[in-house]
């Protein structure tokens, strides 16, 4: 894309104008943070409709703008499982956690660890795992932006990554919670505009072309389209195709007309290929080939194991939320648990509205630019359906308009991982001390934005899905059983965060690392690889309940006045703020006294 066209400067305009208004609030932000409980919690003084707005903006990350609809585009109806399990994730925090998590008084989820079973040593695993899940949450962010920067402006991936981390470090360094929060609801509504208008107009030229989508037809180019295969990769094809490529296709180097059989070809790095008008386009193997298997339910992600993969997602979707860092650390910062319930409440239609959207993007997606199943990238569909539906200057500008809220979803969720992060270890390792955060801020925010360029990317949403699989092993049982089961031990918990953390967290790195993927060793090893958390949680809740039972004489002697603090209601007087502690610089033991 040459700097002389149009699309490039008005992008760059839209990018820019995000990052500098993020920038902007956050600096206003900045003056109102004082003390270490602005920085960590913003002093608990967060309504609930303020509080919901950030959280969504927090929550909606890369894998909700981009990854959501990409994953519909390829995978078809089991793929609205990511939006449903991501947003009624929050009837579970609704229902079980939050309030009970706000009369805590913790600052943290080590700090509750510490609170509810008078253990330094879980404390100290409960920091390992925070901050593991929050960087592994931060990597396919930050690749995120790389790919949208390289996609929409021809940059390298790195630059993306590299513009995103400093911004976010910035940000958290300046002002902390209380910064992040103005930034944050402003980047939901951002976010919201910035997919709710393409959607929208693209919603009004469907019904005015009447496509046809439900056929058993596989998906086709309405125009002459060039595809560069940039990785190696294997598509599968319903319906003979002859295409005109070159580079290595089947292990043949080409360099003419092919045709192409119905099963499964190999396409070689570095390959092209140019589909005529009208031709049906193949897909990428383990994805439905045709329209009709498309749109209907029980075709999984790939690989052999279809409804495995569906109910394990479901569990890593809906159990994950209530074991996310920066999604916990939010509740910490109501004035009482009222106030956090409400703002669960909120949050579960701002999200539910948000998701409407991206879900007609990925159909529209397979419709208008189905040239991206073939090489797997689906997660680049909202970017470019604008430009591809819409000539001329209307392209343009809702192109630009996506590539703002685009940048929004890697700012803010990257700044409220980053927050977490550096609260756990400012509190954990360090002193407490706001110093001490800002230091903790810029150590945390490299380490992921090394790690982006590192490993391997995969599709945003399925990355986000291994993150989710690892809280809801680790974090969820814990805060599930640590609010509502007398029994649990601080033994207990241990064995357990670690039964579910190694089976979820080896998942997770070996697909991250290397790309393992359902082709690669086929059968149960791989779909158990791909989605660990249909073993993984029941795993950790089974070890936790076990292990709690044999190590009963730990149960903390005042039991009863630690749970009549997390459930009786705030006028009763029974619970106080932690914020004395930690204006002192001191992140010593959390138990009431």
């Amino acid at each position: 894309m040459s700097t002389d066209q149009p699309i490039p400067w008005l992008t760059l305009a839209a990018l820019g104008a995000a990052a500098v208004v993020t920038v902007t609030i956050g600096i206003y932000g900045v003056r109102l943070a004082r003390t270490t409980s602005d920085f960590l919690v913003a002093s608990r003084s967060v309504g609930a409709r303020w509080n919901a707005a950030a959280i969504s903006g927090e929550y909606l990350s890369a894998a909700s703008f981009l990854g959501v609809a990409g994953l519909i585009a390829k995978y078809g109806a089991d793929a609205l499982w990511y939006p449903i399990g991501f947003t009624a994730g929050y009837l579970g925090l609704l229902l079980f956690v939050a309030a009970p998590l706000r009369r805590s008084g913790a600052y943290t989820v080590p700090d509750f660890a510490e609170f509810r079973l008078a253990s330094a040593r879980l404390r100290t695993l409960s920091m390992l795992v925070v901050a593991t899940v929050c960087v592994l949450y931060l990597v396919p962010q930050l690749q995120g932006a790389g790919l949208t920067l390289n996609i929409l402006l021809g940059v390298p991936s790195w630059v993306g990554a590299a513009i995103v981390g400093l911004i976010v470090i910035a940000n958290v360094v300046g002002g902390g919670m209380r910064s992040i929060t103005f930034v944050q609801a402003f980047q939901y509504w951002l976010k919201l505009t910035a997919i709710a208008i393409p959607a929208l107009t693209l919603s009004v030229y469907f019904f005015a072309d009447h496509p046809e989508m439900g056929s058993a037809a596989p998906p086709t180019v309405s125009e002459k389209t060039t595809v560069a295969i940039t990785t190696d990769v294997v598509v599968q094809v319903s319906a003979p195709v002859t295409v005109t490529g070159s580079g290595t296709i089947d292990g043949v180097d080409t360099g003419g007309e092919i045709r192409l059989e119905p099963g499964e070809h190999h396409l070689g790095k570095g390959a092209s290929m140019i589909l005529e008008a009208g031709a049906p386009v193949p897909v990428v193997a383990g994805a439905p080939a045709d329209n009709s298997d498309w749109i209907a339910p029980g075709w999984g992600f790939g690989g052999q194991h279809p409804m495995y993969q569906v109910y394990s997602l479901i569990l890593a979707t809906f159990l994950g939320t209530l074991g996310l860092p920066h999604v916990l650390v939010r509740f910490y910062t109501n004035p009482d648990g009222r106030t956090a319930r409400l703002t669960s409440l909120a949050v579960i239609g701002l999200l539910g509205l948000f998701y409407l959207f991206p879900t007609l993007l990925g159909v529209f997606a397979r419709l208008y630019v189905p040239q991206l199943l073939i090489t797997g990238t689906s997660d680049a569909a909202v970017l470019l359906l604008p430009g591809s539906v819409f000539s001329g200057w209307g392209g343009q500008l809702l192109a630009a308009l996506v590539a703002s809220g685009a940048i929004a979803a890697f700012l803010s969720t990257s700044s409220g991982l980053l927050v977490s992060i550096a609260g756990v270890l400012s509190t954990d390792v360090l002193s407490g001390r706001i110093r001490d955060f800002r230091m903790a801020a810029v150590l945390a925010g490299a380490v992921p934005v090394g790690l982006s360029l590192a490993v391997t990317s995969l599709d945003l949403s399925r990355s986000v899905g291994l993150v989710f699989a690892v809280a809801a092993s680790t974090l969820c049982p814990l805060l599930v059983l640590g609010i509502w089961w007398r029994g649990l031990t601080a033994a207990g918990a241990a064995a357990g965060m670690i039964a579910g953390g190694l089976v979820s967290g080896s998942a997770a790195g070996v697909s991250v690392l290397v790309g393992f993927t359902d082709d690669v060793g086929n059968g149960w090893p791989a779909a158990m690889v791909a989605y660990p958390a249909a073993v993984s949680v029941p795993l950790a809740f089974l070890t936790m309940v076990l292990v709690s039972r044999v190590t009963k004489n730990q149960i903390p002697a005042d039991l009863g006045r630690i749970f009549t603090r997390m459930h009786a209601p705030e006028r009763l007087g029974v619970g106080a703020d932690r914020e004395g502690e930690l204006r002192n610089g001191r992140a010593g033991d959390l138990r009431a006294r």
